[in-house]
C-alpha cells in the first residue's frame, strides 16, 4: 500500500503542476479541465494517507503536505464557482425591478453535435423556454433544415452551415444589424458578430464564438483557440456599449486563457458564486466541466442562468436570462486577484 500511495501522490502532484507550465501543447493544456475531478481524487488520496501511512516516518508528513498543497491549488481555481463564493453579477430579485423600463434578453447557447439527430427534442426545449436569441454550434446543413422551422418566430438570422463541426447558426426575435461572419484565426473556424436591437431602442454588441480546441484530433497546441479569445477580448475591451460574448470556448472558465480573456475584456461571469454549470460531457457524468460560456459587460443584471436537459448532444444547452440596465456597477470586491 505504501508504494501505491507514493505513486498515487506523485501522479497527482504532476497533474497539479503541469497546468502551471506555460506550454501550449494539448497534452499540457488538457490538465486545465478536470480540476474538480482532481480535487476529489486528492481528497481520496488524503484519506488513504491518513489511514495507511506510518506517522513515525517524516515521509508520511511530506506526502500529506504535498497532497494538501495540490488540493489547495486545485480548489483555488474552482472555488469562485462554488455557492460559498460571493456572486460577481447582481441578480434581479424584486418584482418591482422587473417591471421597470428595462430590457430582458434570454440567450440559449447550444452545441448540438453535428451527428446528433434529436432535433425535435432541441426544438421542444426552445418552445418550452422561449429564449430571445438561439446560438447553435456544430450545426450543419441538416441542422439548418431543422432549425429553419424557427424562422416564423425568429425572423432575424445569421447562418454558417459547415460539415467540419464548426458550423454556427443564430436565430433571433430581436432585430440584428451590422452582422458579420468572420474567420478570425483559422480559415475554417467562423465566429459571428452583430448588433442586437432591444425593444426599448438600446443596442447590444454580441459576439458568438467556437474556437477549435487543443487536442490530438484538432490543433496540436492551444495557440489558435487562445488567439481567437484574446482577439475578441481586445475588440470589446474599450466598448462603452453593452456587450455579450457567448459560445463554446473549448476552454474552462478557470484556465489561464479564459481568465485573461475576462481581464482584458472587462466582462463579467454570472456563474461566479452560483456554480460551474458544467455543459460537457452530457453523456458521462464523471468527466464534466464548463465549456460553454456567456460573459457580459456591467450593463446587465442576472435574471436567471440554468443548464437545460440533454437532447442527444455531448453538450448540455446553457440558458442565460439577463436584464439590461443603464447603470449597473459590478461588485468587483468579490473578485479575488487571481480571478480578475
Amino acid at each position: 500500500m505504501f508504494t501505491f500511495i507514493v505513486i498515487y501522490s506523485t501522479v497527482m502532484a504532476i497533474f497539479t503542476f503541469l497546468p502551471a507550465l506555460k506550454y501550449e501543447a494539448w497534452y499540457i493544456r488538457g490538465f486545465d479541465f478536470p480540476r474538480l475531478q482532481f480535487s476529489i481524487l486528492l481528497i481520496f488520496l488524503l484519506i488513504l494517507q491518513c489511514i495507511f501511512l506510518d506517522f513515525n516516518s517524516p515521509i508520511a508528513y511530506g506526502l500529506i503536505l504535498i497532497s494538501i498543497f495540490c488540493l489547495g491549488c486545485q480548489l483555488w481555481r474552482i472555488f469562485p464557482y462554488i455557492f460559498l463564493f460571493p456572486v460577481q453579477v447582481e441578480r434581479v430579485n424584486s418584482p418591482e425591478e422587473k417591471l421597470e423600463d428595462y430590457d430582458d434578453i434570454g440567450i440559449l447557447t447550444a452545441n448540438v453535435q453535428g451527428s446528433n439527430r434529436r432535433a425535435i427534442d432541441f426544438l421542444d426545449l426552445i418552445k418550452r423556454h422561449n429564449p430571445d436569441i438561439i446560438l447553435t454550434l456544430e450545426s450543419n446543413k441538416w441542422w439548418q433544415s431543422q432549425l429553419d422551422t424557427l424562422e416564423p418566430n425568429y425572423p432575424y438570422t445569421l447562418k454558417c452551415p459547415l460539415e467540419n463541426l464548426y458550423g454556427m447558426h443564430l436565430y433571433s426575435k430581436l432585430p440584428l444589424s451590422d452582422s458579420q461572419i468572420q474567420f478570425l484565426v483559422e480559415d475554417d473556424v467562423p465566429s459571428m458578430h452583430t448588433l442586437v436591437h432591444t425593444p426599448n431602442g438600446r443596442t447590444i454588441n454580441a459576439h458568438f464564438l467556437h474556437p477549435a480546441p487543443p487536442s490530438p484530433t484538432e490543433n496540436d497546441t492551444s495557440e489558435e483557440r487562445d488567439t481567437e479569445l484574446l482577439v475578441v477580448a481586445e475588440k470589446v475591451k474599450n466598448n462603452i456599449s453593452p456587450v455579450i460574448v457567448t459560445g463554446d470556448f473549448n476552454d474552462v472558465t478557470w484556465s489561464r486563457t479564459t481568465r485573461l480573456f475576462r481581464k482584458l475584456s472587462g466582462l463579467l461571469d454570472p456563474r461566479i458564486g452560483r456554480g460551474m454549470f458544467n455543459t460537457f460531457h452530457a453523456k458521462h457524468w464523471f468527466i464534466r466541466w464548463p465549456l460553454d460560456h456567456l460573459f457580459h459587460s456591467k450593463h446587465f443584471k442576472l435574471v436567471d442562468i440554468q443548464r437545460l436537459p440533454a437532447f442527444g448532444s455531448d453538450h448540455f444547452p446553457l440558458l442565460t436570462h439577463l436584464q439590461l440596465h443603464t447603470q449597473v456597477v459590478a461588485n468587483e470586491s468579490n473578485i479575488p486577484p487571481a480571478q480578475k
